[in-house]
């Protein structure tokens, strides 16, 4: 199992040939043709766009516009003025529940959410639901960690407004059955959100085809930079959403006693765009495409697969979530009584990096059963040597801590 990019086209992992890291689930690394696609943007087009009249601002217009235009075909939308820039999948997110919620959902309603979700696809829901008077509905998990389908379908309802729920979880990797979710939500005219944070760096995403009305996603979690993220949404929604921001590039026309919007995108991103990013996530589209998503996710499972037989076998380790086959790019995992962030700072030491915590999903925790777990997660750079110093490491905690090794 060799990597699928050479680990000297990461600056970052170039200069730490020791470093073995597994916390993409968190955020990857940034490749060359990325970090080359930002400073070229810099150092030749960077002006604002939309807004001068000069060949400069001209190009950094174009080079926008050309970004979106990227990266909505690299996840099969085919309207591009309805992938909405925003900083991430955190504020995608917020930006339906404080638009089209807040318009949408009133006393009474309900929003059913599942309890596996990212705080970023739960809270902005539960907080909607406190201030419309709403009822806000957990949909619990089935044995192998995905949504409950039965009792989805149970809980659905003429006055459920919105269906929230992620494509891979940041927990457990558990893959849910987008369609199969969207198609329920809409039999009872609800919203289907889909947080796909974790979805769009693993999996082939088609929007056109998944039946979601919206699909949250960041950049930095797919080879991309920090601070972007797109929020791809049906044309019909977002059309009669009000703006998430005021200011500028999002009027048409500013009155003394009213204003009135501009048309998609502009209209729901307000301010001077952030052109750089949306550049270099285009270069990471690009690179993806080339590489091929069905790649990356045969990829990884090898990866995990390995990762999950070799950790399991280990007395004293539970791994969560399903089987590797059924899973994203991620093992969750604890180590008897050693605590994770003991496990984590172990591995360190070892220049092993994991995330360790309750990964921003306190629900799913407490529906494990525990404060937190130790997260290993795998990308492109990956490779088997990686897992390698992972169980190495488990076993010196394990020595450590006085347990028995194996």
């Amino acid at each position: 199992m060799s990597a699928l990019i050479d680990r000297d086209e990461f600056p970052l992992l170039a200069r730490a040939p020791e470093l073995v890291y597994l916390d993409s689930a968190a955020t990857t690394q940034k490749p060359r043709a990325v970090l080359d696609a930002l400073r070229a943007y810099y150092e030749h087009d960077n002006a604002n766009p939309h807004r001068g009249a000069y060949a400069l601002s001209a190009r950094a217009t174009e080079r926008y516009r050309a970004a979106r235009e990227r990266i909505a075909r690299f996840f099969g939308l085919a309207d591009a003025d309805c992938a909405i820039f925003t900083r991430g999948t955190t504020e995608a997110l917020n930006l339906v529940a404080a638009s089209w919620g807040r318009a949408n959902v009133g006393a009474g309603d309900e929003i059913v959410v599942s309890g596996a979700e990212h705080h970023a696809n739960f809270v902005p829901w539960q907080q909607l639901a406190l201030e419309r008077g709403a009822r806000f509905r957990i949909c619990e998990l089935a044995p192998d960690g995905r949504i409950d389908l039965d009792q989805l379908r149970a809980m659905l309802g003429p006055r459920t407004k919105v269906v929230a729920f992620h494509h891979v979880s940041n927990v457990l990797g558990t893959i849910n059955p987008v369609r199969e979710i969207a198609e329920l939500a809409h039999g009872v005219g609800a919203l289907a959100v889909c947080d796909g944070a974790q979805g769009a760096p693993h999996l082939p995403v088609a929007f056109d085809q998944l039946g979601v009305d919206f699909y949250a996603l960041s950049g930095h979690k797919m080879l991309g930079p920090m601070g972007i993220g797109v929020l791809l949404g049906r044309r019909e929604v977002l059309e009669r959403m009000p703006p998430y921001m005021m200011g500028g590039d999002m009027i048409e026309f500013v009155h003394d006693d009213r204003s009135t919007w501009n048309v998609l995108p502009h209209k729901l991103e307000a301010g001077t765009p952030n052109v750089g990013d949306a550049v270099g996530l285009a270069a990471a589209a690009e690179l993806l495409d080339a590489i091929g998503m069905d790649r990356v996710r045969a990829h990884e499972q090898a990866l995990v697969r390995t990762a999950y037989e070799r950790l399991s076998a280990i007395e004293g380790v539970h791994v969560y979530g399903p089987a590797p086959d059924a899973r994203s790019g991620v093992v969750s995992f604890t180590v008897g009584d050693v605590h994770p962030h003991d496990l984590a700072t172990i591995l360190d030491a070892r220049q092993v990096c994991i995330r360790a915590g309750h990964h921003c999903a306190q629900p799913l925790m407490r529906r494990l059963g525990v404060a937190a777990t130790a997260r290993a997660s795998f990308y492109v750079y990956n490779d088997e040597s990686d897992i390698d110093a992972l169980v190495a490491g488990v076993r010196t905690a394990k020595e450590l801590f006085g347990h028995a090794t194996v």
